[in-house]
């Protein structure tokens, strides 16, 4: 067999970091993710569900913010190797992810608990750590850190 060397495709991975270090916000606790996704689900957020992770350093400051999917108004779709992928592009220490619920219920379903749980198997085998999963809502938030869910 040939091989065309020509043909094959050149991967590439990019991180373009355009704020600087010392302007990075800095989470200590949910309610500062919390705060910053919503504001990032402030045009969905009673619409239709996205899916977002936060990538952060050792420090736990925030290297940047991610859509991974938009769904419907009952659900959206979580690629876990797309959220590794990202955070291994960031050479990011840990992450946050979250959606958002249009029905204002802030009641983890089996699939957010699964979920979950998937991504934080999968991060351990590559020493990232999964700080939280968050779901916002108009008035509020669950943390699964928070509320031992996680």
């Amino acid at each position: 067999m040939k091989i065309d060397y020509f043909k094959v495709s050149e991967i590439k991975v990019s991180y373009t970091d355009k704020v600087k270090a010392s302007e990075r916000p800095q989470i200590g606790a949910s309610k500062d993710a919390a705060h910053i996704f919503k504001y990032i689900f402030k045009d969905c957020i009673q619409h239709h569900e996205e899916f977002y992770v936060m990538l952060l350093n050792r420090g736990n400051k925030v290297l940047g913010v991610s859509c991974i999917s938009k769904g419907g108004i009952s659900g959206t779709v979580v690629d876990v190797k797309i959220i590794l992928q990202l955070a291994l592009k960031a050479n990011a220490s840990s992450l946050i992810v979250s959606h958002n619920h249009p029905s204002g219920n802030l009641t983890a379903s089996a699939a957010d608990v699964k979920i979950t749980e998937k991504l934080k198997n999968a991060c351990q085998l590559i020493d990232l750590s999964l700080l939280d999963h968050l779901i916002v809502t108009d008035e509020s938030y669950l943390s699964f850190a928070d509320d031992g869910l996680l």
